[in-house]
Parts: structure tokens; C-alpha cells; sequence
């Protein structure tokens, strides 16, 4: 899983240094949606959400879920 987040920290890394005009907003989507997944994994498997009770399992997730829509929405329709 480790090596797994230092990927991930380098693939975001070269999605934000390759943005243009025209792919700015995907760009931003992709790094967003990276850094929910590193946020996923590092609750599931550093502090133990695995292990944890089902309702709690789903709260984390879904708040990842609502967390990652609400700042999709703000990169898509809040642009000045």
C-alpha cells in the first residue's frame, strides 16, 4: 500500500505539470479523485477502518464519496 501512495503522489504529480488550458478541469478532476483514493487508502489500511463496524465502514466511504462530488462540483461550476 506504500508503494501504492508513493505512485499515486507521482502520478498526480505529472497529471499537474502537464495541465493546459483545455485540460486544466480533467486535470484537476484526476488530482482530486488521486488524493480521495490516497485518503481511502491510507483510513482502510493505516488506521484500521477495515476492521472497524460496518456502519463506520460506510460513513468513511461515503463521506470520501460526498467529499470528492463536492469539490468536483465547486472545480466545474464555480470557475472565475
Amino acid at each position: 500500500v506504500w508503494v501504492l501512495l508513493l505512485a499515486l503522489t507521482f502520478g498526480s504529480f505529472l497529471v499537474g505539470i502537464e495541465q493546459s488550458a483545455d485540460f486544466a478541469s480533467v486535470g484537476a478532476i484526476i488530482i482530486i479523485g488521486v488524493a480521495l483514493l490516497k485518503v481511502r487508502l491510507i483510513g482502510v489500511h493505516f488506521m484500521d477502518v477495515r476492521a472497524a463496524p460496518l456502519p463506520l465502514r460506510i460513513l468513511f466511504d461515503g463521506y470520501v464519496l460526498v467529499v470528492f462530488a463536492a469539490l468536483v462540483i465547486i472545480d466545474l461550476f464555480v470557475r472565475p
